[in-house]
């Protein structure tokens, strides 16, 4: 049977009439999905800090480490970063190389901070979405500040959560201790393998909260201070005794220890301020005591700098690499690194919510990004120094 071309033209409409209704149910529907992520966002900024605490607070009390099993060192797999293979620890703006992590004569042993959000006391070094996570936000942004003088090595470890550092308890303290015996194995591993050679210790946040605990317990007492060119505990609660190591107080001084805490003027301490914590208090708890500063343009505990004098801040998380000279200023002020003048750092949306979360003034997040080429060139200069007085 022959269709006319009425009929023809019937059929063709009302399948325009479909074809435009689908279209319309589509964008409606995209419409929708567009002002749910919208206010999921518009929610998640207003009101950062409650939702973040309640996603990192740990249900329940800690009992062991039974369901996390411990990190067996000897598996490269343990391991954020290693010399002998390229990873993360390997990433470099194209105008400042990595040197060949083969060949060079200084180890630099980096300590991440918290990449964890979750209800858990501890994270499992077997999650690879979390493995992934702290490759890309902190070995490769910070770890990589090292790889011109030296060799890369990044354990994973049972990481606690980083209300355990925030809002201490005995639990939390468990938690702690149980990701510190992790740092204290990779260390001990790595001992096992590196000679005699030079080290430095470096971390951010927990990461520099162990490696205090690491430098006391470990490092000082005994012959391996001989070998610490220099301890750099950025972003952590570092008190100016915590340790029989002195702190640094000039570019080239060797077995010493740097940190600082980046903060605006006029910062106000939130929920999410880092607290004084058993392994850097062994006073009285609770007892406030003045952390370590050392300038990070200056290299000294005091005195401030322009950010004319900011060899650069550079960001690993662009592509290409971000690289901002001049991009802040420094002064050490009652133990917390006042930064009163700085650029924009390029900050996608998860981060902004975490910058958020941390208060107005808070430059936790970037305090080693900012300072990335000063802390490259001294990490270097620092070294040279060793090596020349080991002859």
């Amino acid at each position: 049977m022959r269709l006319s071309l009425v009929h023809i033209r019937i059929l063709d409409s009302a399948r325009l009439v479909r074809e435009t209704r689908a279209v319309r149910l589509v964008r409606k529907l995209l419409l929708v999905l567009l002002g749910l992520f919208v206010l999921l966002a518009l929610v998640l900024w207003l009101f950062a800090e409650p939702i973040v605490l309640a996603l990192m607070t740990p249900t329940g009390p800690f009992t062991s480490e039974v369901d996390l099993p411990a990190p067996n060192y000897a598996d490269p797999a343990a391991w954020s970063a290693l010399p002998e293979r390229e990873d993360a620890g390997d990433a470099a703006p194209a105008d400042y190389p990595s040197g060949d992590q083969r060949t060079l004569p200084v180890d630099v042993f980096y300590i991440h901070p918290t990449t964890h959000i979750g209800s858990a006391w501890n994270a499992a070094v077997g999650d690879p979405g979390l493995n992934a996570d702290t490759d890309r936000v902190a070995t490769r942004l910070q770890a990589t500040a090292f790889n011109a003088c030296c060799a890369v090595y990044a354990p994973r470890y049972r990481q606690a959560s980083g209300l355990v550092f925030t809002h201490p308890s005995a639990d939390g303290d468990r938690a702690a201790d149980l990701a510190y015996q992790d740092v204290a194995a990779a260390f001990a591993h790595y001992l096992g393998t590196s000679g005699e050679r030079p080290f430095i210790i470096a971390g951010h946040s927990q990461g520099s909260i162990h490696g205090l605990r690491l430098l006391r317990e470990v490092i000082a007492p005994g012959e391996l201070r001989q070998r610490l060119v220099a301890a750099y505990l950025i972003g952590g609660p570092i008190p100016l005794d915590a340790i029989d190591l002195p702190v640094c107080a000039a570019p080239e001084q060797t077995g010493c220890v740097v940190g600082w805490n980046a903060r605006a003027p006029g910062f106000t301490p939130n929920a999410f301020e880092l607290r004084d914590l058993p392994a850097t208090r062994p006073g009285e708890p609770g007892a406030a005591r003045p952390r370590i500063c050392v300038n990070p343009i200056t290299w000294t505990q005091g005195g401030a700098a322009p950010a004319s004098a900011n060899a650069g801040a550079v960001f690993l998380e662009t592509e290409p690499p971000t690289i901002l000279p001049g991009f802040a200023s420094a002064e050490c002020v009652a133990g917390t690194l006042q930064i009163a003048e700085s650029g924009t750092a390029p900050r996608d949306l998860m981060s902004r919510i975490l910058d958020r979360t941390l208060g107005a003034g808070n430059l936790h997040a970037i305090e080693v990004q900012m300072f990335w080429l000063d802390l490259r060139r001294n990490a270097q200069a620092r070294s040279a120094a060793f090596l020349r007085a080991r002859g």
